[in-house]
């Protein structure tokens, strides 16, 4: 399903003529908000999807700017919600020049012995669903947006984890994010010739909702990933900035 929400404008925007139009999917809450925020702060214009009608709408109440914001309910590993989604950007604002792949399932359960991602005792019933969203969600949206980012000449974005980087014992939530970091560096060449930059982003401990009111032993606040993430964004032209890991002071692995 795809939708704007309702009292967001449709139709088609004006001409961009300043700023950069981004989308981002899972936009509502931790990084992708962060990002929105940000985003939005510096003068660009913002898509931001999310599942739940009503943390969208939530969301969308808080951030201000509703000339340059656009609400779309949608699912980040369904296929023809996330075509719907770039085209209604791009209806919207007239351009895309950023696509970021931010859409994740799991916790902070899925890591803990016995929890919910780890193979030999987790939930399988669990595991489809975040494999779906985590791995499938961003090639999604790279087949949607690489024809519009070819014409702004702009970047995919894949927010993927030092989870994705460090092996966990047995965990398959880790193992999706190895995925997403591999799919980026084959996502750069196939782009890179058609004039579109990628970018992988690894944060470390993050104090998000992903913790579920677990206190991380060491954490950043997802305002810092977004900066990396405007980081990569403002890259000049010509210009690929590949990989960026965050983490928090502390944080060994």
């Amino acid at each position: 399903m795809n939708t704007a929400l309702p009292g967001t404008p449709t139709g088609s925007g004006a001409s961009p003529a300043t700023g950069k139009t981004i989308l981002i999917t899972g936009g509502t809450s931790g990084i992708g908000a962060a990002t929105a925020r940000l985003l939005l702060g510096r003068g660009h214009r913002v898509a931001v999807t999310g599942r739940d009608p009503g943390r969208l709408s939530t969301f969308l109440g808080e951030v201000g700017h509703p000339d340059r914001v656009l609400g779309l309910v949608a699912d980040a590993s369904d296929r023809d919600a996330t075509d719907t989604a770039v085209a209604r950007a791009v209806e919207r604002f007239g351009t895309l020049d950023a696509a970021i792949a931010n859409a994740g399932g799991a916790s902070a359960d899925h890591f803990r012995p016995g929890g919910a991602g780890v193979v030999d005792d987790g939930d399988p019933e669990l595991w489809a669903p975040m494999v779906l969203t985590n791995v499938l969600g961003p090639a999604l949206l790279a087949r949607a947006a690489l024809p519009h980012l070819e014409r702004s000449g702009g970047r995919l974005v894949l927010i993927g984890s030092v989870a994705g980087i460090k092996n966990s014992p047995g965990n398959l939530y880790s193992a999706t994010k190895w995925v997403v970091v591999g799919f980026a560096e084959n996502l750069r060449l196939h782009a890179t010739t058609r004039g579109v930059g990628v970018t992988v982003v690894n944060p470390g401990m993050i104090d998000t909702a992903f913790w579920q009111g677990q206190a991380p032993p060491v954490a950043m606040g997802p305002d810092a990933v977004a900066e990396a993430i405007g980081f990569a964004l403002d890259q000049p032209a010509g210009v690929d900035l590949n990989t960026v890991t965050i983490r928090p002071i502390g944080q060994p692995a």
